[in-house]
């Protein structure tokens, strides 16, 4: 069941069933066959939706200029994100799936990311000639090739740049393994050191790269590629990405719906996942999240087959390397990099009325003796609400508080370890890079909890012990304020009246709050009115409390929670509008 996001329940009480936890999307659906022609089949049909082709230059154009000017007129404030149950969560779909919100995966999961066993790639020990180039590097700024290793695996293998040397590979590795453990889909990244050696070039390859001339990509050409890379004695660091399993469809929009995918029925730039994806973007600084870094994948129910029918989409987020401080050519542009849009409409009207006078964000960033690996890339003057990717994003753009609010409570869950641990798949070579990274992480961090758990309620995982009301507190477990600035104060209320409840604190953030039975074992339905319970619970931090919905089942069957709601409204306010829905028939 879809939650109401700007109240508690509204006119209406939940029905006595649990949340909506897998979303319909991943079903297998059957899609209209068309030719597709092949060398091996001329007569080849292919039975999924039309791949996607996503010009970078119109992209661009398209949300700089282009929408901004056609929405100038437009009314169309955003509304609650649809896929959002009555947990106040984001169901598991083929876009997300719940795991650090869910239950904290261990370090060794944290680190493994996306990868599978087969995906692991060890260069130190690969034999001469093992790995077969056999495609060039379409595009992107890193030039590169791909591999297949044994006959059967795929990889694309990229370089760093020589102005930034392990920033980019570092940036890819870390930032998947982050976006995978948040709960997006994402390639398997690593940083792979070989010999040259191993590697061997298919006769007579061309490649196309940006400038869409076709090239042959011979010896010549391999060894330019490999002179980007940094050098560890005879050994050559890059990244190497892991195919995509399915049907390659090309990138997914930030914006409309995928007309041929019979699941694609909630606009993406309305869905949560999309988003509260902006402040995860934020947090790393990954200025680059736009539709030619994502792809979308058809996972046929045939294996044998990755272009039948019955099968679905599956969505995919790629290519972090920009994150952590990436610069442009132009310092003037580098600096603006998170905190302004490339060409900002609005950054210039404001210059214009004040005549430039102002000291804008991007005149007070500097670089860090030491650290110029990593650019502009710190906390110091880091505003999570300020941040703005490299053009405007239309599910970013249409984010609320309750989107914002839905990302910081996964993010929270990392703690200084995590981000450390996440840090050394970075396989930096000096460990004070990897110091420094960790601890501008942390900070940025801080300053998003800080920022999105002010005014909603950060209290989560609501679960029944017995009849106690047990929760987390997110704001209080990342210690966000001194243990006394945390003040809590609980009420219930239903048919039989309202109590205030005494809340019992416990470590590492928990809290429990006793319950009274109000409602007999039987006698009435289990979901009759006079059983319907609200508990409002505030912490003293954030602004606004948490309303937990529950039935009273009577002292034999226990209570039930049926909704978790962070209403834009104080504990007396919620509560009381749970009276409302009790009494009301």
């Amino acid at each position: 069941m879809i939650g109401a996001l700007g109240g508690c329940a509204g006119d209406r009480r939940f029905p006595l069933r649990g949340p909506l936890s897998v979303d319909t999307d991943l079903r297998p659906v059957v899609v209209e066959c068309q030719e597709n022609p092949s060398d091996e089949d001329p007569k080849h049909m292919s039975c999924t939706p039309e791949p996607y082709v996503s010009p970078l230059v119109w992209d661009a154009a398209d949300n700089s200029v282009f929408r901004p000017f056609a929405k100038v007129f437009a009314v169309d404030p955003p509304g609650p994100a649809p896929n959002v149950n009555s947990f106040d969560e984001v169901p598991d779909s083929a876009w997300f799936t719940n795991r650090l919100g869910k239950q904290k995966p261990s370090r060794e999961e944290l680190l493994r990311g996306a990868c599978r066993p087969e995906d692991v790639l060890v260069g130190e020990t690969a034999a001469p000639a093992s790995w077969f180039i056999d495609q060039g590097k379409p595009n992107g700024a890193s030039p590169g090739f791909r591999i297949k290793v044994g006959g059967k695996y795929k990889f694309l293998l990229k370089t760093d740049s020589l102005e930034q040397p392990e920033r980019p590979t570092a940036a890819s590795a870390i930032g998947a393994a982050i976006y995978h453990a948040v709960g997006f889909n994402t390639s398997c990244e690593q940083i792979v050191y070989f010999d040259p050696a191993v590697l061997k070039l298919k006769p007579g390859l061309i490649a196309t790269d940006n400038t869409g001339v076709p090239r042959a990509f011979n010896d010549e050409r391999l060894a330019w590629v490999l002179k980007q890379a940094k050098q560890r004695g005879n050994l050559v660091r890059m990244q190497a990405s892991a195919w995509l399993p399915g049907y390659l469809l090309g990138p997914f929009s930030y914006e409309g719906k995928r007309g041929d995918d019979p699941n694609d029925i909630i606009p993406h730039e309305d869905r949560r996942d999309l988003r509260g994806g902006r402040v995860l973007a934020a947090w790393l600084n990954h200025f680059d999240a736009r539709e030619q870094n994502t792809m979308d994948s058809w996972i046929a129910e045939r294996a044998d087959a990755p272009d039948s029918s019955p099968g679905h989409v599956r969505h995919f987020y790629l290519d972090t390397s920009d994150c952590f401080g990436s610069e442009w050519d132009w310092d003037e542009i580098s600096r603006r990099l998170g905190n302004s849009y490339l060409l900002d409409w609005e950054e210039m009207g404001y210059d214009f009325v004040t005549f430039g006078a102002d000291i804008r964000p991007w005149e007070r960033v500097r670089k860090h003796e030491g650290y110029d690996l990593f650019g502009y890339f710190h906390y110091e003057f880091f505003e999570p609400d300020q941040w703005k990717n490299e053009y405007p994003n239309p599910a970013f753009s249409r984010a609320t508080e309750h989107d914002n609010a839905w990302m910081t409570r996964i993010l929270s869950r990392l703690d200084r370890g995590d981000i450390e641990a996440l840090v050394t798949l970075g396989r930096f070579s000096d460990a004070a890079h990897a110091a420094y990274l960790s601890e501008v992480l942390e900070q940025r961090l801080q300053r998003i909890v800080a920022r999105y758990f002010a005014e909603l309620s950060p209290l989560s995982d609501a679960r029944i012990e017995g009849d106690r009301l047990c929760l987390i507190d997110l704001a209080r477990r990342r210690q966000l304020r001194p243990p006394e600035g945390f003040r809590y104060r609980a009420l219930a209320g239903g048919a039989h009246g309202s109590r205030e409840l005494a809340p019992e604190l416990r470590a590492d953030g928990e809290l429990c709050l006793p319950l009274a039975h109000a409602a007999p074992d039987g006698g009435t339905a289990a979901d009759d009115p006079s059983r319907y319970v609200v508990v409002g619970v505030e912490n003293g931090q954030s602004r606004y409390a948490l309303a937990v919905h529950l039935y009273d089942q009577g002292p034999k069957g226990g209570f039930r929670i049926v909704a978790v709601q962070r209403p834009e409204a104080a504990l007396v306010d919620a509560v009381s509008e749970g009276r409302e829905l009790a009494a009301r028939e």
